[in-house]
């Protein structure tokens, strides 16, 4: 790869969406790249644009991070290859059906892509990271990790897996030059919804981000080094807010006995 002082970024679901558009963002902002996704030839014509439109060194793993052999693969790389200063955990999938119409399979498929492979892929990134005193993580959630009761129950709970493992990531890394940002969108404007059965077109116009918004927006959450970013949310208050009562309640959760609204009758 030719060089690059800001590194190179490995961009997961990079072949469609939030994910293409990230790794156009971040060739224009000067990062080679390494794509990942399923669709070889979908993301062999990217690379192709985006090298000979920004000069950048554009890298292609076609895999499935479902499939364990598959994201062993792009582990082995984040392990191994010392250029790579960003890692974008965006693939994944969701569904807005309610979870009693969905089958089993299908959210164990869901828990694996969103879930099991993030955590992996970061697992494998951080100790360079560390080592090398530099790094960023910019994990892809939803809106509805906190408010899971939006959509489908599974998925609300694997974006709350990711938006929690991002904050307990900061916690533990942020003094060892190490970045860490989860994206909170909300109806954004891509295939999410119509590989779900409710084209984007259904919903009202009003909740709905054009996703190249989106991306920028939280780009400039990432140059201001937040934690949290939620491009929909207009006043901050509210989300200073919630967290504020959430570190208010934090010292109250566990104590040596019961609270007095349990106390047994006599």
């Amino acid at each position: 790869m030719s060089h690059s002082t800001l590194g190179t970024a490995l961009v997961t679901g990079a072949s469609s969406g939030i994910g293409a558009l990230y790794a156009d963002r971040l060739a224009r902002r000067g990062y080679n790249l390494i794509l990942v996704a399923r669709n070889r030839e979908r993301l062999n014509a990217m690379a192709r644009d985006i090298s000979s439109r920004t000069g950048r060194a554009v890298e292609v793993l076609a895999a499935d991070l479902g499939d364990a052999a598959a994201l062993a693969r792009i582990e082995e790389t984040l392990q191994h290859d010392a250029s790579i200063t960003l890692l974008v955990n965006n693939a994944g999938i969701g569904t807005h059906t309610p979870l009693l119409d969905s089958g089993v399979e299908q959210m164990t498929r869901m828990v694996a892509l969103n879930v099991t492979a993030p955590m992996r892929l970061t697992y494998a990134a951080i100790p360079g990271f560390v080592a090398r005193g530099r790094g960023a993580i910019i994990n892809i959630s939803s809106i509805v990790s906190i408010a899971p009761e939006v959509l489908n129950g599974v998925y609300g709970g694997t974006k709350a897996f990711v938006t929690a493992f991002s904050q307990s990531l900061h916690h533990e890394l942020a003094d060892k030059g190490v970045q860490v940002q989860a994206v909170l969108p909300g109806a954004t404007a891509t295939d999410f919804w119509a590989a779900g059965g409710l084209p984007v077109e259904n919903l009202d116009s009003a909740i709905v981000m054009r996703a190249e918004d989106l991306v920028d927006a939280a780009l400039v959450g990432f140059d201001r080094h937040e934690l949290i970013t939620i491009p929909s949310l207009h006043d901050v208050a509210l989300w200073n807010a919630f967290e504020a009562a959430r570190t208010a309640l934090a010292p109250h959760l566990s104590t040596n006995r019961p609270a007095e609204r349990y106390a047994t009758a006599a």
